[in-house]
């Protein structure tokens, strides 16, 4: 057997033992997700508005139509979750999309 499938199956053996509640003396790392916020009409529009962004600019920092936008403002849909993540990071920090290269001002 190789060295590679020997660290493999030993590799194998210890996450069973840790699977088993087993002490391997091994590190492990929990990571949790939070789910992305939520946001009304209201805040989607106060938040555009706050960066200064038209509802064209803003739709394309996001990745979506300016019709999601406005369908978004005016409450007859929702962002979805990766949209909802762009829009809490754009809450969380106001000059995202310029900070990230998305927005490029001149």
């Amino acid at each position: 057997m190789s060295e590679v499938c020997k660290d493999i199956m030993s590799s194998l053996n210890e996450l069973i033992e840790i699977a088993e509640g087993k002490e391997t003396g091994a590190i492990i790392h929990k990571r949790t997700v939070r789910e992305p916020e939520t946001f009304t009409p209201q805040q989607i529009k106060e938040l555009r508005k706050e960066t200064g962004m038209t509802q064209k600019v803003f739709a394309a920092c996001i990745g979506v139509s300016a019709k999601s936008i406005e369908a978004w403002e005016g409450g007859r849909s929702r962002p979805d979750g990766a949209a909802r993540r762009i829009l809490g990071l754009m809450k969380s920090h106001p000059r995202f999309a310029e900070d990230m290269g998305i927005l490029i001002t001149q």
